[in-house]
Formats: structure tokens, C-alpha cells, sequence
């Protein structure tokens, strides 16, 4: 039973609300002339009071008045006794459209505008509006045709919009902002069309969407949907380039490193590396491999989570966690597939890595990836993975690590004489002994190239990626150097030695060559 307040913030009503062993509840109505309680919203988010269906009202003689709809409600008691830190808490009952008054009061918003029955969402808009199922389907559209990797929805609960980030050539881009009422039925528009829960907003979900855009036939994305600060959900879309195989040859290797990675592959067994991090083109690199070695007598077995590109004639599988399909287990089942040729996704963790080496020291040539970020780290890794130190050495044959560029955008890129001290800093990072045998002096002849930016690259002034590559060799020298477990300065030093240019030096030549700038090489590589 509830009456009706006059007009002090927290009136005492004649009789209580209602009385449970025996401690009686104050009844609360909305009065818009109650003040309000900053000290106690200041670690409150007013999405969240606004699902849980409570609010503190004020704080008296020690004690903390706290509104909510439900006073035998244990579990939510007890929840907000541990937010507000204190067992000191007086409830008072009321109506949950008068609570959801009091929150949109406390935090001067508008009540007018708002459904108060489904969290602050606009009662018109729902994910199956003409509207929203246009909006969602442009953004896709725009974002292939603008050559994104990801779309991200973002809503943001401070400036209640919702905005939407392109990431183009490595850089998130902001695309567009939409109305923050659209939050939940753009998400939910997207749940659908990629068969995923729509009432489930505490938990990450994954998944894929198929999508067909105009004059450029269907395109696949992968979903990932995450509960973020604020009671909202952000959603990750990865445009999947299904079908797109590079050669080699497009893969911008310099010559030297060409070929012998390409001498590399024609070994009939062993254990090649493709390292990097998340992001970096390994895949695309490992399929341009198996790319060269896919013949009609040649079997080829992969395992990939995510599979990204798919090739004629080569055989691939799908991790799937939730059912114990992992890398390992693959690879348990490949062995008793009759292989030539294995890829593994990734080795994660040692079980994994184990079987790639025992399965390239039995006649068979493996190829994986792993998140190292340069070649003589990863050796040192698996190592430490506990790899035995013997069968590593005899079976590795080579590490290719790499990252990707933003190339200099070629409409806008302006050339300039670069000063003396930049000219020096190239050797410096170089490494000055190496940079003379470049041969290549300072003089007025001397141009470098820098970003200007331009309609064609969205003014940032780069344009498309390059990779650079980092290839070291293992020779008997190497061969040794991992058995006898030295440091990664001592193997970078010795491959060095032998022939291998490092991702900054790779980096370096490129900005001599005109193709991108020393900010960007910095930005990805470390000495």
C-alpha cells in the first residue's frame, strides 16, 4: 500500500507500506521537488539503476534511504549493501514507474522522451524496423566499399550516441554517430542476422553474418558482441576476406627474403614459424604459401579458428571449443590422416607445440602461427613452453615474422629533401655499420616522401598496407644456439650476422624507397 508524499523529500506516512518481520517500509511517491542525493550517485551509472530498479533517495543520521520495488528482494539488498559499502541502509517501497521518475530526475533527464518499461530506449524503434534493418545493412555496405577490416557500434552512455568506427589500413575512423535510442535495436538487428541470442545481454556472444552487397556479391562477417560499462552492448564486425589468396610474390618480401623463403618451402619436412601479432597478415602469408605448395598429389591438412580463406584442394577444419575440437586434437587427427603437409592455426600451448615438432621431425612439413613479436623471441618462447631444446633444433627450418605498413597515400604523398638529422636517424635505427653498406649518401639529390593527406585516403594522407618481413634461417649455427638455450640478443646477433634483415631495417628500406614514413615504421617496429 502505498501513500502519498507532501512536500519533503521523504515524508512518514501514517502506517507503513507493509511490514516483514516485523521492521516496516516506508511507501514513497515521486515528488519532483526532492533533492538531489549527489554524493550518493556519484559511483552510480544511471543505466544501471535504472535495470536493477533502485536509487538511494538520501542520507540521514548515518543511515542511507534507498528506494527499490521489492523489499524482500535479498539478493538485490545485499547487492546494493556491498555498492554503497555500509549494512546502514533504510528501505523505503515504490512503484517501479515512480522509481524510474526518481533516477531520470537525480540525473536531469527528460522523462518525456523515454519508455520507462524497457530501459530508456525510444518505444518506436525496434530491430525489425524498416529503419534500423537499412541502417545496419548501409553501414556493412559502406565499410566494404571504403576497404574496412572491422565496424564497431559503440554506444556511449556520456554522450548517449551511438557512434560507429571504421578500422581502415589499421586505424579506427569515425564513420557516423546514430540516435542513442537505436543502442539495443541495432544490436538486436545484428544478433539476428547472425543467429545469436537477442535476449542475452550479460554475456560475450560470437558469430557469423552473410552478406550480400551490391555489385560485389556476398561477403561473410565474423560478430563479436560484448557487454560494456553502462548496461549497454558494443558489437565487433570483422569483414572476412573469404576467397582472396595472395602468391608470394604480391606479398612485397624483398627479393633476398623471397627467395629463400620460397627455397624454404620446397623442403619435404620440417617446422616453419609465421609469427606476428593479432592483426598482422599471418594468415594471409601462410595461405600464400600453401598457395605454392597446393599440387593434386599433395595432401594438406589445416586447422584455423577462425577459417578465413579457403583454397581448392586443400583439406580444413574448424576449431570448435565448446565440443573439445582444439588445435591439438586436430593435429592428433591429422596424423592419422595420411598428411604431407600440415597448418596448424596457432600453437597456444604446449601440448600443441609439441605435436607440430614431433610431427615435422616424421616426414612431414608443418607449418603454424604464433603471437611473438619477432623471430629470435619466438625460439626462446617455445623454449620456455618447454619444448625439448633437441627435437626443436633438428626440426625448425626457419621464422618468418612480420607486421603490416600503411603505405603513403601515391595521390597525395608529398616529396621532400629530409635534414641532415633525419638523414641520421634512419642509421641510427638502422644500425650504423649495416645502413654503410647501403651505399647511400646525403646529399641535395637525396628525397623522402611524407603524408599530406587527401579525399582518396580520407586525409590521413596513407593508403592501403604493405607487409615487412623478418626471416631467420636455422642454420647449424642456429641449430646449436637452441640447443644450448642462448639469449634472444645472442640469436638476433648470429642470424643478423648471417644474412637476416630485422622488421625496422625491412621498415627503413621502405621509407628510402618513397613507399611510407619513418612515424609509421616506428609506430610497429622496435629495435
Amino acid at each position: 500500500m502505498q501513500s502519498k508524499t507532501d512536500k519533503k523529500p521523504l515524508p512518514h506516512p501514517e502506517r507503513p507500506a507493509r511490514e516483514d518481520k516485523n521492521v516496516a517500509y516506508r511507501a514513497i511517491r515521486f515528488d519532483e521537488t526532492c533533492p538531489v542525493p549527489e554524493s550518493l550517485l556519484s559511483l552510480l551509472k544511471y543505466e544501471y539503476l535504472r535495470q536493477e530498479l533502485w536509487v538511494p533517495l538520501e542520507k540521514r543520521e548515518g543511515r542511507i534511504c534507498v528506494l527499490i520495488d521489492d523489499s524482500q528482494n535479498i539478493l538485490k539488498r545485499d547487492a546494493i549493501e556491498s555498492l554503497l559499502k555500509t549494512k546502514a541502509v533504510e528501505y523505503c517501497v515504490a512503484s517501479k514507474e515512480d522509481i524510474l521518475l526518481f533516477i531520470d530526475h537525480f540525473f536531469k533527464v527528460e522523462a518525456s522522451g523515454k519508455n520507462h518499461g524497457d530501459g530508456g530506449d525510444h518505444p518506436s524503434v525496434s530491430e525489425s524496423d524498416d529503419n534500423i534493418v537499412k541502417l545496419v545493412d548501409n553501414v556493412i555496405d559502406e565499410a566494404y566499399l571504403r576497404r574496412a577490416s572491422d565496424i564497431h557500434f559503440e554506444p556511449d552512455i556520456r554522450d548517449r550516441l551511438v557512434n560507429v568506427r571504421f578500422r581502415i589500413d589499421g586505424e579506427c575512423i569515425l564513420f557516423k554517430t546514430y540516435p542513442y535510442e537505436y543502442r539495443s535495436a541495432i544490436v538486436s538487428r545484428i544478433k539476428i542476422m547472425s543467429n545469436l541470442d537477442i535476449t542475452e545481454r550479460r554475456l560475450p556472444q560470437d558469430g557469423k553474418i552473410k552478406h550480400k552487397v551490391p555489385d560485389a556479391g556476398e561477403i561473410e562477417l565474423r560478430v563479436a558482441t560484448i557487454p560494456t560499462q553502462g548496461y549497454v552492448e558494443d558489437v565487433v564486425l570483422r569483414i572476412l576476406t573469404r576467397g582472396k589468396i595472395l602468391v608470394l610474390d604480391e606479398l612485397q618480401m624483398t627479393p633476398e627474403t623471397l627467395e629463400r623463403f620460397k627455397a624454404i618451402l620446397k623442403k619435404p619436412y620440417g617446422l616453419i614459424l609465421l609469427v606476428g601479432p593479432t592483426g598482422s597478415g599471418k594468415t594471409t602469408t601462410a595461405h600464400a604459401a600453401l598457395h605454392m605448395l597446393n599440387r593434386p598429389n599433395v595432401k594438406i591438412w589445416t586447422v584455423e579458428d577462425p577459417v578465413e580463406i579457403t583454397q581448392k584442394g586443400i583439406r580444413q577444419v574448424q576449431v570448435h571449443h565448446k565440443i573439445g575440437l582444439d588445435f591439438s586434437n586436430a593435429m592428433r587427427a591429422f596424423l592419422r590422416a595420411d598428411p604431407d603437409i600440415i597448418m596448424v592455426g596457432e600453437m597456444r600451448d604446449y601440448e600443441t607445440a609439441k605435436m607440430g615438432v614431433d610431427a615435422s621431425t616424421t616426414g612431414h612439413l608443418v607449418l603454424s602461427t604464433l603471437h611473438t613479436n619477432n623471430a629470435p623471441e619466438t625460439i626462446v618462447r617455445l623454449l620456455d613452453m618447454g619444448i625439448d631444446p633437441f627435437s626443436f633444433a633438428d626440426s625448425l627450418l626457419c621464422v618468418l615474422a612480420q607486421r603490416l605498413l600503411r603505405s603513403l597515400c601515391v595521390a597525395c604523398k608529398e616529396p621532400y629533401h629530409p635534414a641532415e638529422d633525419e638523414f641520421q636517424e634512419l642509421a641510427r635505427h638502422y644500425g650504423e655499420r649495416a645502413f654503410s653498406l647501403l651505399n647511400i649518401a646525403y646529399d641535395e639529390k637525396l628525397t623522402l616522401y611524407r603524408p599530406r593527406g587527401c579525399p582518396a585516403c580520407n586525409d590521413t594522407g596513407y593508403r592501403g598496407m604493405m607487409g615487412v618481413f623478418e626471416l631467420l634461417t636455422a642454420t647449424d649455427n642456429i641449430k646449436q644456439m637452441i640447443i644450448s638455450r642462448k639469449s634472444i640478443a645472442a640469436i638476433r646477433k648470429t642470424s643478423t650476422g648471417e644474412g637476416m634483415k630485422t622488421l625496422l631495417q625491412g621498415g627503413i628500406l621502405k621509407v628510402l624507397r618513397g613507399e611510407t614514413d619513418l612515424i609509421e615504421v616506428l609506430s610497429i617496429c622496435m629495435r
